[in-house]
Parts: C-alpha cells; sequence; structure tokens
C-alpha cells in the first residue's frame, strides 16, 4: 500500500499543454516548432518534468526498483522528436507528451514499465508490456504456463477490473510451443501483457491527477510483479 502523501494544491498540466500540443499538430514544422520553444519548454516539458519529479517518492513505495526520472533528456519523459529516419512521415516531431516509468536493471520501452499518455482528446495511463519480442513473450508466456494461479491473481483483482480493461493484440493460434487445449491457452495468445485506464483532458488539468495515476500504478502493481520477475528482475 503507498503510504498517504500530501495532495498536490497545484496541477501540473493545463488546457495550455494540450492547446500546444494540438497547434503542434497543425504546425508540425522546425520553423514554428522554434519560434514557439519558450512555450514547449514553459507549457509541455516543464510541467511533465515538475511531475515526473513529484510521482518519484509516490513509485518508490510501489517498487524500489522502478524510477522516476525528472532529467530533461534521459529520464522518464519521451523526447519530442521523432525518428523518421525509416518512417514515410516525415514529420520532426511528436504531437503527444509522454513518460515511461521502467525498471533500474532493465528499462527500455521492451521491458514492463508504467506508462502516461497526453494528447488532445486522448488521455490515457497503462501498465504492463506492449509488443514484447519474440523471445520475451515467450518468457513471460512460461511464466503463465507455470504460474498460472499466479497469473490469474494479478490480473483478476475486483479492484483492477473496476478501474481498468485488460487490452491488446491476440494470436489468432496458439503460439509455438503450447497445444490448443493448454487451459490458459486464451492468455497464452496475448501479444501484449499491459492493463491501461482512459481519462480526459479535465481530469489531467486536476490536482488530483498525479493520486489518480499513482493510484493506477498501486492497482496494476501485481501485474507488474508478475511481469518483472518473469523478466528475472527483482520486484
Amino acid at each position: 500500500m503507498v503510504p498517504a502523501l500530501v495532495m498536490a494544491s497545484n496541477a501540473y498540466f493545463s488546457p495550455a499543454t494540450f492547446k500546444f500540443l494540438g497547434e503542434l499538430k497543425a504546425n508540425n514544422r522546425r520553423e514554428w516548432f522554434l519560434a514557439n520553444k519558450q512555450r514547449y519548454e514553459s507549457e509541455v516539458r516543464g510541467p511533465m518534468l515538475e511531475f515526473i519529479a513529484a510521482f518519484a517518492p509516490r513509485l518508490k513505495a510501489i517498487s524500489r526498483h522502478y524510477v522516476a526520472d525528472p532529467r530533461p533528456s534521459g529520464g522518464s519523459m519521451f523526447r519530442i522528436y521523432r525518428d523518421t529516419r525509416f518512417s514515410p512521415d516525415k514529420s520532426p516531431y511528436k504531437t503527444h507528451l509522454a513518460a515511461h516509468f521502467t525498471h533500474a536493471a532493465g528499462g527500455d520501452v521492451h521491458s514492463p514499465g508504467f506508462y502516461l499518455h497526453l494528447a488532445p482528446g486522448e488521455v490515457f495511463v497503462a501498465s504492463g508490456i506492449w509488443h514484447p519480442h519474440a523471445a520475451t513473450a515467450l518468457k513471460i508466456r512460461n511464466a503463465i504456463a507455470a504460474q498460472s494461479r499466479k497469473w490469474k491473481d494479478a490480473i483478476g483483482s475486483s479492484d483492477l477490473k473496476a478501474k481498468c480493461s485488460l487490452g491488446g493484440d491476440m494470436l489468432k493460434r496458439p503460439p509455438a510451443g503450447f497445444a490448443a487445449d493448454h487451459p490458459m491457452i486464451e492468455e497464452l495468445k496475448r501479444k501484449d501483457f499491459i492493463a491501461s485506464a482512459s481519462f480526459d483532458e479535465a481530469d489531467a488539468c486536476s490536482p488530483r491527477f498525479i493520486d489518480r495515476f499513482s493510484d493506477f500504478c498501486e492497482t496494476t502493481a501485481p501485474l507488474m510483479r508478475f511481469l518483472t520477475i518473469a523478466f528475472d528482475l527483482p520486484w
């Protein structure tokens, strides 16, 4: 249980955060961004870095191995710049704001994590791992097959079902190495191992949003614990 913390008196995000992102989507050009970079830093990047710093002790109370890093570069916040090398879309900037809170010993976008996503008309949070590599997915499936009761407990609490939804893509056929009549076959068909919850811009702009995000992370901690241990990492 996360210990009681002082509730934030001010909101971290504001309508200005979403206004900037909406304008960036309509003006996704280097010239426009450079002319509005001060707005980006004060209305988008700055609020997210403050949110991450405030979330750090809350995350530590959930798992001391997961990290909320408020550095502007190389920390928990995703870069605003798109990697366009292999994409037909050469728009230089992402039009959403996001942060990923990962394990200190295995932290990257291909390992379990807590995720926050903000965009005009699209605010959601997630826990788990999305589209893991084949070897990683096999490791998780092996853990589910070997510890089916623990997996059911991790995803089956009434609290999780009330606050989140399990989502992601599913295989149409049983994964290689698992029989079609395996008692956990529907769980083993998962291509993604994630729980998520949706909010709106008003929620994100509320002083209570950090409390709601912290509560979501605590609710999904059993799922994250299962995945973390499946990765042979300490929880």
